[in-house]
């Protein structure tokens, strides 16, 4: 007599089972796209500036939520990039200094990774992109400039071609511009650009403006491309485009100064279409919130699904998990090349103060970068030496720099008036010297 078969019962289980395997399937989660300026200010045309050339990126900006008030931790690159790529301040790190040589690196603390890291622990494909479509036109250096140690790659791939659907990425692409020397085609017309407030209108002055302007084009130029491929390649419908940059714009008083211009960068962020916006994100709308650069690790891994690390000193802010919007942003700049000046500030939304911990040396300290690469700075001196500057001006190259600084930027946004001696002010003074006390006592910050 033969056996009965078994192959009915087992369909019948299978057919049981299908729903609990199909819910256990995981979610797809979205591809994220950084696209990094170096050395770049808010100088775009959707952040209002008027000689801006920049349709791109005020597109993306379109399409996407502005951010307005965005800062960075260092107003210089190695010591910014080893913050937001570990959510974490640089002096825990030991990061602070710009730059530090290879072999005075640290490792990273216990607890802290490379976000790269932690997204290809989450299955993400991980890129710093340097190799693209030979018809797409653009060469990016792919720079990382972190100060510390770390043992494995810090990336799978360095390869457009290597972003296929199917499994999610976290990439970036570290532009060149606007960093000096600027190489840029010519469009601005010199003798037609607005100036900032606080330099002196001069003939070498508009010329370097103009050409930071031309350098900015540039970059708006090749993300235009990037954003075309993304496009071209099935992708952007599942990507969360970032737009930043590095550290404030590359001008005498801006990158390397805790002033505004030194810390203060564009974010832009667009939704894909094929996954549900967070609460709050609107498209074509404007932000105001304070933000530091180091809120970008965690508020993207909470994006991704993977829990934020407690240890992490940014903060999520989007999606079900934000935190609440910060009271304050800090800021710090330590030795930076051969140059030992070191700055603390911290802003809320209207005041931004500053402490110079070396107020004995001039804020115009010898450093053969800028002395190199910045033809305002020769130009600066001379005025200086003429007796030719405004006030604000004269302060920023005098033999000695004021201990405290704080400026009102409702009513004076190029920080031009130094209120920190003022009688009318000492409270607001007081409140945020207090806070950028507490704060440098949570970061371990033991600069005398």
């Amino acid at each position: 007599m033969p056996l009965p078969t078994l192959a009915p019962a087992r369909a019948f289980l299978l057919t049981l089972l299908l729903p609990v395997f199909a819910s256990a399937a995981p979610a797809p989660r979205p591809n994220i796209l950084w696209l990094i300026g170096d050395d770049l200010g808010v100088e775009l045309g959707c952040y209002g500036d008027p000689d801006a050339r920049t349709p791109h990126l005020d597109r993306l900006a379109a399409e996407g939520v502005r951010y307005t008030r965005f800062y960075t931790t260092a107003p210089v690159c190695s010591a910014s990039r080893s913050a937001f790529m570990t959510g974490m301040y640089a002096h825990p790190l030991g990061a602070q200094q710009h730059r530090t040589a290879e072999a005075d690196k640290r490792p990273l603390p216990a607890g802290v990774r490379l976000l790269s890291h932690r997204f290809h622990d989450a299955g993400y494909r991980t890129a710093n992109l340097t190799a693209f479509p030979a018809d797409l036109a653009i060469k990016i250096p792919g720079k990382t400039d972190w100060n510390f140690r770390y043992d494995a790659p810090a990336f799978d791939t360095a390869r457009w071609a290597d972003l296929a659907p199917g499994r999610p990425f976290f990439a970036q692409i570290n532009f060149r511009e606007p960093h000096r020397e600027f190489k840029a085609p010519r469009l601005a017309d010199p003798a037609r650009v607005t100036l900032p407030p606080f330099y002196p209108d001069h003939p070498v002055v508009r010329a370097d403006w103009a050409a930071y302007l031309d350098s900015v084009a540039e970059l708006d130029r090749k993300v235009g491309a990037v954003l075309a491929q993304l496009t071209a390649d099935g992708l952007a419908d599942d990507t969360i485009v970032v737009f930043f940059g590095d550290n404030g714009r590359c001008h005498i008083r801006d990158k390397q100064f805790c002033y505004e211009e030194g810390l203060h960068v564009p974010l832009l962020i667009r939704w894909p279409k094929n996954f549900p916006a967070p609460a709050g994100f609107k498209p074509g709308t404007v932000a105001d919130r304070l933000l530091a650069a180091i809120d970008l690790a965690p508020t993207m891994l909470a994006l991704a699904g993977e829990p934020v690390p407690e240890k992490m000193q940014g903060r999520a802010f989007l999606g079900a998990h934000a935190a609440a919007p910060r009271d304050y942003v800090f800021g710090a700049r330590d030795r930076c090349d051969e140059t030992e000046l070191v700055l603390r500030t911290v802003r809320d939304p209207r005041y931004r103060y500053i402490q110079n911990l070396t107020p004995q040396k001039p804020l115009m300290s010898a450093n053969a970068y800028k002395e190199k690469q910045y033809p305002v700075w020769a130009l600066f001196q001379e005025l200086a030496a003429a007796g030719k500057l405004t006030p604000a001006q004269a302060l920023f190259a005098a033999p000695t720099a004021p201990a405290e600084e704080l400026y009102d930027l409702d009513r004076d946004p190029g920080q031009l008036v130094n209120l920190a001696p003022d009688p009318a002010h000492r409270a607001t003074r007081d409140r945020l010297r207090m806070a950028l006390t507490v704060w440098r006592r949570e970061i371990s910050d033991s600069t005398p």
